[in-house]
This record gives C-alpha cells, structure tokens and sequence, in this order.
C-alpha cells in the first residue's frame, strides 16, 4: 500500500524557517525522483523542487536559494528546508513521486502539511 505522509508544517513569522518531512512507504523510493508541490491561494498546484535518485535537485526560481531539498533512503523520507520564508510561501506543501499523474498530485496521496507565513 503506498503511502506518503507529510509532516513539519506550521505557522512562522517572515524571515522565519520551516523544515518539512515527508515518510514513504509502499514503492521503490531508492529509484524514484521526489518532488515537494505546494498550493496556496490561486488552487494552483506548484512545483517547488525536485531531486533524483543521484541527488541532483532542481528548484522553482521563486525559491531557489532559499529552500532545500534532500532525502533519506534508509528512511525512505523526503525533506524540505526552507528559509527566508515570506507570505508568498504560504500554502499547503505535498510530497510526490515521478509516477504520479500529474492531475493527482496535490491532495489526492497525502493530506499535506500547511505552511503559514506571517508579516
């Protein structure tokens, strides 16, 4: 049974950090690329970074610099740092794996983890 439960989110004054954590279980996590997706108030649901099974990472411009992504593979869990948050950076966070479709990534596997930032 595949399962992804997402966990670390909170409420932070701007300028503040969060880290969020996302535990996997019920697929290859080794060999799978991971992402963190997050929607805020548009509904839109946006990619916010990415990595591969050989650490390479990828990141949304609105974030690179201030967010990091990295994974565990004896845990088999995904993370997030993020740093400098602003307002902007407020939404629900979801961890997702490359065979998701696309459609069914924001609140279809996990419930999320909400990040609230305050001026």
């Amino acid at each position: 049974q595949v399962q992804l439960v997402e966990s670390g989110g909170g409420s932070v004054q701007a300028g503040g950090s969060l880290r969020l954590s996302c535990t996997c279980s019920g697929f290859n996590f080794d060999n799978t690329v991971m992402s963190w997706y997050r929607r805020g108030p548009s509904n839109e649901c946006e990619l916010v970074a990415s990595i591969s099974d050989d650490d390479s990472t990828d990141y949304a411009t609105s974030v690179k610099g201030r967010f990091t992504i990295s994974q565990d593979n004896a845990k088999t869990t995904l993370y997030l740092q993020m740093n400098s948050l602003n307002s902007e950076d407020s939404a629900v966070y979801y961890c997702a794996a490359d065979w998701m479709i696309p459609g069914n990534i924001c609140g279809y596997w996990g419930r999320g983890t909400r990040v609230t930032v305050s001026l």
